[in-house]
């Protein structure tokens, strides 16, 4: 049985940072493409950034545009986890932020939530002004 499970989230003045960290169980996702989504009060879950696998243990990054330059998503596959590095932080992007995991890793960056078959089950962060 497929797991994920998200820590790492919490209360962040403007302008700091905070690790996410998603916990993965019940199989290998050395080839998963893993993501990393987010859905603020009153609005549709939205993408923030993904891995897709090139080969081996070789991944390639894509990132919302509200994510780029601040956020680094990295995976450690010897512990089967996905990390959200987030720096910069600003009040918009207070939000639960859920780990996903399609086992379809290669090929095109996997951006819409209906593409993922596995979701944690959030951890949230907020940022104070």
């Amino acid at each position: 049985q497929v797991q994920l499970v998200e820590s790492g989230g919490g209360l962040v003045q403007a302008g700091g940072s905070l690790r996410l960290s998603c916990a993965a169980s019940g199989r290998t996702f050395t080839t998963y493409a893993m993501g990393w989504f987010r859905q603020a009060p009153g609005k549709e879950r939205e993408f923030v950034a993904t891995t897709k696998w090139i080969g081996g243990s070789t991944y390639d990054a894509y990132y919302a545009d509200p994510a780029k330059g601040r956020f680094t998503i990295s995976r450690d596959n010897a512990k089967n986890a996905v990390y959200l590095q987030m720096s910069t932080l600003k009040p918009e992007d207070t939000a639960v932020y859920y780990c996903a995991a399609a086992p379809r890793g290669a090929g095109i960056f996997l951006v819409a939530d209906s593409q993922y078959d596995y979701w944690g089950q959030g951890t949230q962060v907020t940022v104070s002004s």
